[in-house]
């Protein structure tokens, strides 16, 4: 049958009939379902037919008896950071940096991505032209600048440069919005309240050392107590939450101390460590990382790598021991021929979780970390994550079974027939 639409200028309707339908939370699909669409929103899903016969179905899709599942979301994303290299965060134009972002979207939301929580970079300034169509992209829920202290995660002076707080500039990547540094409780304060302002729905804090930066040592702890718990009351303010950079059981525990609701990272933490994370109700927001999917050109950052890599399965066996709240996203940075990965990464959340509780996580279970940020969500009108009445019309239909085989994930291009967000269809081979 393929794509048939009409002239009906009335004709808000898509019907898609014929599917295997994943709804984002059960184990099992709705066979030989109808899904219908209507505007932006699902109207319903039905295991009998829909009759296609109403003067509002403006488009009709065959969908061949194929994999129907939420379009899926990436709570780690880094829009700006995937789509530039460091040289040209340094010495680009900054039409070019948002030029390159603009194009990541593009590619992101093709690979079936309708959703990403992007956790530092300036993706606000994108978002309404994302949301109203005037350019291809996914659904961003956006942290803004990445808040860091002097010689920290998100510190991209040069070491011979004089911190901003003795009287030196701030960093290029201030400039751009990609990091923001700040020392101090009143610094802090107006870094957070700086990020609201300009259209954070959370909070990214980097409270530990980390791979990609230059200065910190793997286990550095990084923010005073005192300074963690005014972001983290600020961002509550606005109805909020703080999600922290950290790896370490050390800067996890403070962190949690402090009342942070969401850990980003934690692939060094100890079983006692995720347990507490199970107990007080916090996410764990985890990346599948393997040491190729980050290059780094000297030993120290490159085996500060290796360390962070080879912790990830023993966490991911504590979080699933312990019922942890466990996210999933890339945190591809830097390098814009790894930002393909996005496929991959999700692909690997096979490798520890049964298939269907993988779909979940990477559809309904990360919709439910995104949801914490309350009415920053722009989004709270309809459902994300799941394919039922009310929700957003975010799908797509892949050729293949992932819940047989999970890796059909890792290749959009070829195995993902149709991919819809907002009930708008943005690519369809069927």
């Amino acid at each position: 049958m393929g794509v048939m639409t009409t002239s009906n200028s009335a004709s808000d309707e898509t019907l898609i009939k014929n599917v295997r339908v994943f709804d984002g939370i059960h184990d099992t699909t709705i066979d030989n379902a109808d899904v219908l669409v209507r505007g932006s929103v699902v109207a319903d899903v039905s295991s009998t037919p829909i009759s296609a016969d109403s003067p509002r179905i403006g488009t009709l899709i065959d969908g061949r008896g194929r994999f129907l599942m939420p379009g899926m979301i990436d709570a780690h994303s880094h829009l700006m950071g995937s789509a530039n290299t460091m040289l040209a965060f340094i010495q680009g134009t900054t039409g070019l940096i948002y030029g390159n972002m603009i194009a990541e979207a593009k590619r992101v939301l093709l690979r079936g991505f309708t959703t990403v929580r992007d956790m530092g970079g300036d993706t606000a300034s994108i978002k309404p032209l994302l949301d109203r169509g005037v350019f291809d992209g996914p659904r961003v829920f956006p942290s803004q600048a990445i808040i860091s202290q002097t010689s920290g995660h998100g510190d991209f002076q040069f070491s011979h440069d004089t911190p901003r707080i003795f009287g030196g500039r701030s960093a290029r990547t201030e400039d751009i919005h990609f990091t923001r540094v700040a020392d101090g409780v009143p610094e802090v304060l107006a870094a957070v309240r700086e990020q609201l302002r300009a259209g954070a729905t959370q909070i990214k804090m980097a409270i530990g050392g980390g791979a990609a930066s230059l200065y910190d040592p793997l286990h550095s702890m990084q923010y005073t107590p005192d300074e963690i718990r005014a972001a983290v009351q600020a961002a509550s303010d606005y109805g909020t939450y703080v999600a922290t950079h950290v790896y370490t059981p050390a800067g996890i525990n403070r962190a949690l101390d402090c009342g942070v609701k969401s850990i980003e990272h934690g692939h060094l933490a100890d079983e006692k460590t995720i347990r507490r994370i199970a107990e007080v109700g916090a996410w764990l927001s985890m990346q599948p990382f393997e040491e190729q999917d980050h290059r780094y050109p000297d030993s120290d950052r490159a085996a500060k790598n290796t360390e962070i890599c080879n912790g990830t399965r023993n966490v991911y066996e504590w979080a699933r021991k312990y019922g942890v709240k466990t996210a999933w996203g890339t945190d591809l940075l830097l390098d814009p021929k790894t930002a393909g990965l996005q496929s991959v990464m999700a692909s690997r959340l096979a490798d520890f979780y049964p298939n269907a509780e993988a779909l979940r996580i990477l559809t309904s279970g990360n919709a439910r970390l995104l949801a914490m940020c309350g009415e920053r969500n722009g989004y709270r009108a309809a459902t994300l994550g799941t394919v039922s009445p009310g929700s957003w019309a975010d799908m797509i239909i892949i050729n293949g079974d992932p819940l047989e085989d999970f890796s059909v994930i890792a290749k959009p291009t070829t195995n993902f027939d149709l991919i819809m967000k907002d009930g708008r269809i943005v690519k369809n081979t069927l």
